[in-house]
């Protein structure tokens, strides 16, 4: 029964050893290049998503809920989930169906690798 409170201890430690490294976690897992090669993502773009995101990234266009974004503007970007690839992965393999979104890697028109060039050719709409 003494080891009992050893235990909460440990396990309070743990805790807030998780807390502390979640931010550091979280920073670098969005700065970290983009896997994708925008070259290869261009033509991916400019057959799938084009229709809905326009051809110069700006969007606008209002399907079912929100408009698509506009990937130009600095104001997309400066929201912290764009700023993570993981986001826009989500998005091109599971769809968004609120916002009517595809689900391309789910239904298999897109494959894994066409996924991250589409990220980083996404990427290139950004102004620095």
């Amino acid at each position: 029964m003494t080891r009992l409170p050893l235990v909460r201890g440990f396990a309070a430690a743990l805790v807030l050893a998780s807390a502390v490294s979640a931010p550091t976690i979280f920073t670098t897992a969005s700065a970290t290049p983009t896997k994708g090669n925008p070259a290869l993502g261009k033509p991916l773009f400019a057959k799938n998503c084009v229709v809905c995101h326009k051809a110069d990234g700006s969007g606008g266009m209002k399907l079912t809920g929100n408009p698509t974004p506009n990937w130009k503007d600095p104001k997309t970007w400066a929201d912290p989930k764009r700023a993570n690839d993981d986001y826009f992965r989500d998005c091109i393999t599971n769809g968004k169906i609120k916002s009517g979104m595809v689900a391309w890697g789910k239904s298999g028109q897109l494959k894994p690798a066409d996924i991250e060039n589409l990220i980083a050719f996404i990427k290139t709409f950004r102004k620095k």
